[in-house]
């Protein structure tokens, strides 16, 4: 027999509803043996997912208020679960013990934890399963550095006495036994390090959407789904934003070897879609277009840069003297520009500008502002001719002007730049220039 390794995000473990839905999930197939579960998120628009309430309770005690009241919400929803449920966890005692940890020194980490504890508590007994406590398995330095091979280590000989089990996922524990956790969404991140610790067959991802799609649903309505998608197609769209993956847990499942299913838990017949080293059948050249606004070029202008040694290493210190990151660096003769959000720049551009005229001394700097960056992907498109002929074809068409143009090494992505204007339109072009009915 399999072993598939499962994990829950939070609008699939929101109330009893949902775990029953979940229950449903994991007792249809005997290989789903290990289940990761977040902490429970909304269960309609205007509610507050428990983390959030979770850090509130932190941000009251160092501002020398009471958390008795958020701390009452929570506490309310989790005796809610148990009561709906019909288990009997000591739920109680449990929020008690929290509650008395909720004083001036307890840590951010310790206290967002404890919503993947208390519902790995409830889901365990609800379904039956062993429940084992991540703390002490899953590894930080004394820095929060994860350790993978510890970690690895530690989950295998442990899973290895538990033919079925829940893990709270996001939290771990450092080498002094304090409570660390991985960045928002570290669930994600737990199950694919579960998924490599029991050599899974394959870690189904639930999530509240059916997989991805080729484009962003708010743009593109008809946008189909992705059946099959690499892991290296995976990371280009991910860094414009088309991911519902922790970036972070890819990694883990890639280095096993292990594929990655995207399921729904509101529909959970839907096929999802697989994420893995092996390209599948495609119907379409592109794998997906996605982007993301607000961003800034900086024009860099200098005749003969081309024959001034250390030019781009020096600008590049200036960068990182700030702090700065640039997503692209496309470069002529005489020009390079530096294509930053503006997210980085709020604060030091002025400065920056001022150390780039007086270390290097060009002859002109320009920035232009609201610029969006769209990535067309397929990993196929290296090996078809008129890609780019099509992509930039269908621009005219929309009356979309293109300020920058940049092919990734890989040869899978085209990266273009826009004004954030045009974003939307030129998304919508790109979709239906290279996707067939």
């Amino acid at each position: 027999m399999g072993i598939k390794v499962l994990k829950f995000g939070g609008s699939s473990v929101a109330d009893a509803i949902q775990l029953q839905k979940v229950k449903n999930i994991v007792d249809a197939d005997p290989e789903r043996r290990y289940v990761v579960v977040s902490a429970p998120g909304k269960r309609f628009s205007d509610d507050s997912k428990i983390t959030d309430l979770l850090y509130l309770c932190k941000t009251h005690i160092e501002n020398h208020f009471t958390p008795d009241h958020v701390f009452q919400v929570i506490s309310d929803r989790y005796r809610m679960m148990e009561l709906n449920l019909g288990v009997k966890v000591g739920i109680d005692k449990d929020l008690e013990e929290i509650r008395a940890n909720l004083k001036p020194g307890v840590t951010a980490d310790y206290i967002a934890s404890r919503g993947e504890y208390l519902c790995g508590k409830l889901a365990a007994a609800f379904f039956g399963f062993d429940f084992v406590d991540p703390a002490g398995l899953i590894c930080f330095d004394e820095r929060g550095r994860h350790m993978p091979e510890e970690t690895y280590k530690r989950l295998s000989e442990e899973l290895k006495k538990h033919e079925k089990a829940v893990i709270p996922g996001f939290y771990g524990s450092d080498v002094n036994g304090n409570i660390r956790t991985f960045s928002r969404g570290g669930s994600d991140v737990t199950g694919s390090l579960v998924a490599k610790a029991v050599n899974a067959d394959i870690y189904e991802n639930w999530t509240d959407v059916s997989g991805f799609l080729m484009a962003d649903p708010r743009i593109v309505p008809e946008a189909k789904p992705i059946k099959n998608i690499t892991y290296k197609e995976l990371r280009e769209l991910s860094y414009m934003g088309a991911s519902v993956l922790h970036e972070d847990a890819v990694f883990p499942a890639r280095e096993a070897n292990i594929p990655i299913n995207i399921r729904n838990t509101n529909e959970p017949d839907h096929p999802g879609t697989i994420i893995s080293d092996t390209p599948g059948e495609k119907t379409n050249i592109i794998t997906g277009v996605a982007g993301r606004k607000d961003f800034a070029v900086i024009s860099i202008y200098k005749n003969l840069m081309n024959s001034e040694i250390g030019f781009v290493k020096r600008l590049l210190a200036i960068l990182e003297s700030y702090e700065i990151s640039f997503e692209h660096l496309p470069t002529g003769i005489d020009t390079v520009c530096l294509i930053i959000s503006n997210s980085y720049l709020e604060g030091k551009l002025q400065d920056m500008l001022e150390d780039i005229e007086r270390r290097l001394k060009p002859d002109s700097v320009e920035v232009y502002q609201d610029m969006a960056l769209i990535a067309t992907v397929g990993a196929g498109m290296n090996r078809r001719l008129g890609v780019s002929a099509r992509l930039f074809g269908a621009l005219c068409e929309a009356g979309v002007n293109v300020r920058m143009i940049d092919q990734g090494s890989s040869e899978m992505n085209i990266i273009i730049g826009v004004q954030n204007d045009n974003f939307e339109t030129a998304i919508r072009a790109i979709y239906d220039a290279f996707v067939t009915e």
